[in-house]
Parts: structure tokens; sequence; C-alpha cells
């Protein structure tokens, strides 16, 4: 099997999954399936993979899974990316060692990655006091009612906050995963190891988590002509009176139309969907900031790196910088 060739970067290092008795066999799962396969392929950066125990005691799972951890809360003292899975009820308090754990391995630079309900266990730690977070949005006012100082969010898939970062329900995990792997490996290992999986290569954190009617992909569909249109013509002008009447509605009809098919209003939608295409340029192309801008129809780079800053947390040229395609050599 050919060997990718990736860019110059450092080691991926260890991710440690977090185990416990009660364990979301799912959330866990997602962790294992993403970074705990062998994938010699990836070549010598791919990350390492360990097991840890949060707490002493057997490990069981749902329908008589047991777990067997390499070891307890030492191993997050020498993780570079820590997930913690779905935890074992939003009711039950996490053990105090493996919230000094977790505040420990923050404080020297771990990332730390939750899934679901994975999310309580972070909070408990301190680990979201003053970070939008989310978690799955049946849990999600439990979590804002219980933790006030954290900046709840409950219709995005998954927040990334730097060294902390937060999804939605356990397929989001999936997503924060594959996500992780661009901002370590690049876009081309996230997008072969989504293929591996059969997933999408890259959903948008700020998507909905759910929607009440999905856009059908068959011609007659209402929006879909519209969609494949706007797609295809960033750059025009797409304004909602635009928009509605390409499909013949009003605007108040159209704004309602769309937000029960999409999860999300025309505007937002439109503009979570320029940015995508702006990465994409960003990671694949030598365009300027300038001509990625126009392309996508911000019209200028100021535009563009506004957006960025209060989307992603971060400008183009420093996404750019991180996120480059990796080329063959």
């Amino acid at each position: 099997m050919t060997k990718m060739k990736s860019r110059p970067t450092e080691s991926a290092g260890l991710v440690a999954v977090v185990v416990y008795d009660g364990l979301s066999l799912f959330e866990y799962g997602c962790a294992v399936e993403v970074f705990g396969l062998p994938r010699p392929e990836m070549g010598d950066s791919w990350y390492r993979f360990a097991i840890c125990a949060g707490e002493p005691g057997s490990i069981r799972g749902p329908a008589g899974i047991h777990v067997s951890a390499d070891g307890g809360v030492e191993i997050l003292a020498n993780a570079r990316t820590i997930i913690v899975p779905g935890w074992r009820g939003v009711d039950h308090p996490v053990p105090s060692q493996l919230c000094t754990a977790l505040k420990n391995a923050n404080e020297r630079g771990a990332r730390i990655l939750s899934i679901c309900t994975g999310a309580f266990v972070l909070a408990a730690a301190g680990l979201l006091d003053g970070k939008r977070a989310t978690t799955h949005w049946r849990h999600a006012e439990t979590l804002a009612a219980r933790y006030p100082q954290i900046k709840v969010q409950a219709d995005v898939l998954y927040i990334d906050a730097g060294n902390v970062l937060t999804s939605a329900g356990s397929a989001a995990g999936i997503d924060l995963c594959l996500h992780l792997i661009r901002r370590d490996l690049g876009p081309r290992a996230a997008n072969h190891v989504a293929r591996r999986l059969v997933m999408p290569p890259h959903r948008e954190g700020g998507q909905a988590q759910y929607i009440e009617e999905p856009v059908s992909k068959r011609p007659s569909s209402t929006l879909a002509p519209l969609i494949d249109a706007i797609r295809g013509a960033l750059d025009a002008e797409w304004s909602i009176e635009n928009m509605a009447g390409q499909v013949a509605m009003s605007s108040r009809t159209f704004q309602r139309h769309f937000v029960g098919a999409m999860g999300t209003p025309a505007g937002e939608w439109l503009l979570l969907e320029r940015i995508r295409r702006a990465k994409q340029l960003l990671e694949e192309t030598d365009l300027s900031i300038d001509e990625v801008a126009l392309m996508v129809g911000f019209g200028a780079a100021a535009t563009l790196r506004n957006h960025f800053k209060a989307k992603l947390g971060t400008s183009p040229a420093d996404y750019r910088r991180r996120f480059q395609a990796m080329r063959p050599e």
C-alpha cells in the first residue's frame, strides 16, 4: 500500500480515550474507529492511541461488554489529545481524580475533546468556564442551567475553542474527530479517514444538530436547484428576495420553508457556504486572500477576515498555514 505523502509536521502524538464503568459504547467506538486503528498508509506522523481508566475498578459497557484499560489517569500526563466519550449520566458525579488529571493536562497544553454528554465531565473539571460549548440537544438546557458560566450552544455540531473541543450527539463526535485530524495533518488525511468510515469528508461545526426535513437530491425538489445554483455561483448577489424569486415564493414564505428544510436561516446558510468554499480554496490553491474573497462572494479581503474571525476564531492567512493541502512532491 502506498503511503500518503504529508507536509512536514510534528508528530500527531498520543490520543488517550477515557473509559469508565457504564461506558457509552458508541461514543467510545467513535474514538477507536478514528484514532485507534492501525493506519500504516498514513506514515509515521499518525497518532498513537491509549485507553485510560478514569476511575478504579471494573469497566463495563452495555450488552456485557468489558473494557481493559492500558492504565489509569497517569496516562493523561503524556497525552497530546484526550477524548472523553459521553458520560454515564448527566446526574452522575465525576470522580475528583479524573477532574484533577484533566485540569492538569489542560494546563500543560493538551487538547481535550468531549463527545455528547462528555461535556459534563469537562464542565465538572472547570475546563469550559467562560467558553462556548455544546452537547447533545436533549441535555443542553441542563448543562446551561447547571453551569451558567458556560456559553452553551445547542444548535451546532461541534465547537473548537482551541485546546478544548466539544461535540453534540454521537455522530457529531466523528465530525469533530475528523476536524481535529484536519487541524493536525491537513484535509487529505481527514478525507482519507472519512472515506474509510464511509462518512462525508467534512461537516461544518456550525451546522444544525438536526433538521426537520432534509432537502431532497431529486431534481423535482423545491430547493435543490436553488442550492445547486448558489453553490455554483457564490460570487453572485444572493439576497433573500433574489433567492425567494428563484423558487417563486414570497420572502417570508421562503425563509420559513428554508429553515424547515435546511435547519438554518438562508442568510446564515449562505454565509457558511461561502466560508466553506473559502476554506477549500485556501487549502488547495495559492490564490491570494483578495482573490478568494472575490470568488466566494465576500468582495473584499477585510470582509473575509471578519467572517473567519467570527466563525473560526482565526484569520484566512493563519488558516492557510494550518490547513494548507498536502500536495504530492
